[in-house]
């Protein structure tokens, strides 16, 4: 729908990155230049946000911060887990998004995140065609785990996947100084696509990285890993780094650290609570075999090191915003922004398409097969070719003491929040 005339909002979900608010940036500031908008909202704590009308006037931000957003990590307007059920079965949240989206005279809607998030964005759409409701809508892709189905990759892995590569060889170096044996278990995010785990291939291209991975597209054996292991002590003066993605299953499909521990503790969109695996593992390997096992889980620090971030994944995840509104401007929506590699004189390139929510939404992309080496511990160059060109470059926040200038929005209300 072209030449529509209105405000615009856009929110942030699921779990932050340390480039969302690279996307965000690139939102704001393309919106506010344009002239079809007129007025330009973020939503608190994403979709929760629209429906508390609980949102922030970004055109009384100073345009410094929103250029800082590029180089700080995490969900700056506040990100949440919410899933909106079907239309058919409760529409209640649906009415009242209309219901704001009027009384605010919303034209125009980003919504920024991973498959859930895009299932959102994709319902609202639908809902709004249906009840005839003129809006553009786009989804910004995020996520670390690089799942998301028709994008070679997504805004958010380049900079996990450089913290990941980066901390596996200084863990390489400090977990082999000793002349005793040593077992070193490396936990990585990753549920049911082990891309980021599979970064740690990028230390081993270095000569500094793990002995072993494990990734979810794989059946994890217990008896084999503790075989695994036995097999490159043996080789390596009783030294050995193995990394594990945490939602490594066995062959029913079930959860190796739900296996272990019986946890059944699940998040709001009914996901297993996942975390621990690696001291699970390494408990194990210490009762085995009797030697000094560390266990370690990146946890929430893979997610938003803004120190490491990658440059080429700061700007294209600023472009990814950009692009959105450019895109719903020009009358498109109903879309999700894809990356589309080229390869130009042996040179790395990223074009910006579009591609239909529906297709992003709930839908999770592996790592291939042919990419893991035939006993399921390693990973091939060819994920070396793929990855490397997406950690590189430095973009940093400026220093004040020594430590990083963050951004810092002043949040002016916008909505009547309840």
């Amino acid at each position: 729908m072209k030449n529509l005339v209105g405000a615009c909002m856009f929110g942030q979900s699921g779990g932050p990155t340390s480039v969302i608010n690279a996307s965000a940036a690139g939102v704001f500031m393309q919106a506010l230049q344009e002239k079809n908008i007129t007025a330009v909202y973020g939503l608190a704590h994403g979709i929760k946000g629209l429906l508390n009308e609980d949102f922030y006037d970004i055109g009384q931000e100073d345009m410094n911060e929103l250029e800082l957003l590029k180089y700080t990590p995490s969900s700056a307007l506040g990100s949440v887990r919410y899933k909106l059920v079907d239309e058919s079965i409760d529409d209640t949240d649906y009415k009242r998004i209309l219901e704001v989206f009027k009384k605010y005279n919303v034209r125009y809607f980003f919504y920024n995140g991973g498959n859930d998030s895009m299932d959102t964005c994709n319902k609202i759409s639908k809902y709004l065609q249906k009840v005839g409701y003129d809006c553009n809508i786009i989804g910004v892709p995020k996520t670390i785990d690089n799942d998301l189905y028709g994008t070679d990759h997504c805004p958010g892995y380049g900079s996990a996947a450089k913290y990941v590569a980066t901390t596996l060889m200084e863990i390489n170096l400090d977990a082999k100084v000793y002349d005793k044996p040593q077992v070193c278990v490396v936990e990585i995010m990753g549920r049911h696509a082990g891309w980021l785990t599979a970064a740690s291939k990028l230390a081993d291209y270095k000569g500094l990285g793990p002995d072993l991975i494990y990734l979810p597209e794989v059946p994890f054996c217990i008896d084999k890993f503790k075989n695994d292991v036995k097999r490159v002590m043996d080789a390596n003066n009783g030294h050995c780094i193995a990394c594990v993605s945490e939602g490594v299953q066995d062959k029913d499909g079930k959860f190796i650290v739900e296996a272990l521990s019986e946890a059944k503790s699940r998040d709001n969109f009914g996901h297993a609570q996942l975390g621990g695996l690696a001291i699970q593992l390494s408990s194990l390997i210490n009762e085995e075999f009797g030697v000094k096992v560390r266990g370690v889980e990146f946890s929430l620090l893979q997610r938003c090191a803004a120190h490491l971030a990658s440059k080429v994944d700061v700007e294209e995840a600023f472009n990814a915003g950009k692009k959105a509104v450019e895109a719903a401007c020009a009358g498109n929506t109903d879309k999700m922004i894809i990356f589309e590699r080229t390869n130009i004189d042996g040179k790395y390139g990223c074009d910006y398409k579009l591609m239909d929510l529906e297709l992003a939404a709930n839908t999770e992309r592996k790592v291939p097969v042919e990419w893991i080496t035939e006993d399921g511990t390693m990973l091939s160059d060819e994920f070396v070719d793929y990855a490397l060109p997406l950690i590189q470059g430095e973009a940093k926040a400026p220093l004040e003491d020594g430590l990083p200038r963050f951004a810092k929005l002043k949040k002016v209300q916008a909505g009547k929040a309840k």
